[in-house]
């Protein structure tokens, strides 16, 4: 009797290690791991553009919890300006969700236009290539927006 309880008693904790090994295999572990992604939006194209708010909600999706920001230069300025931008109602709505959009102050001194001319909850940058290197220095994924 003794020695079949001891035999009980291993099987199950044989079982126990297999359920819980197996548990570790879960196939949504990966949407827990903290995910870091910078883009960068550098172009004039308008359907590049409207695809940004498309996939950076895609990624929401996947990744609720993943911390977003988008750096924003060059020829794609107007698309965080207020009065010109294709995506405001996107772009507001992206930044109640955690989303960081972030303007180069240089690209805006360049082309003559001030803070307030920025969709409200935009940030501001010194250099935005030097704003994506550091992101990336400090563990951030670079995608460049568009196709």
């Amino acid at each position: 009797v003794n020695n079949l309880n001891f035999i009980q008693m291993k099987n199950l904790f044989l079982l126990l290690v297999v359920i819980l090994t197996l548990g570790g295999f879960n196939t949504n572990a990966q949407s827990k791991k903290k995910h870091k992604i910078v883009f960068q939006l550098a172009t004039q194209d308008e359907k590049e553009q409207g695809s940004l708010p498309r996939q950076i909600n895609n990624l929401l999706e996947y990744w609720p919890k993943a911390e977003i920001v988008v750096v924003v230069h060059s020829a794609a300025l107007e698309f965080m300006m207020k009065d010109k931008s294709i995506a405001k109602d996107e772009i507001e709505k992206l930044m109640t969700q955690g989303v960081k959009f972030e303007v180069c102050r240089n690209t805006m001194k360049r082309k003559n236009v001030s803070e307030d001319q920025i969709i409200s909850g935009g940030e501001f940058v010194p250099v935005g290539i030097a704003e994506i290197v550091e992101r990336q220095e400090n563990g951030y994924r670079y995608i460049k927006a568009g196709y």
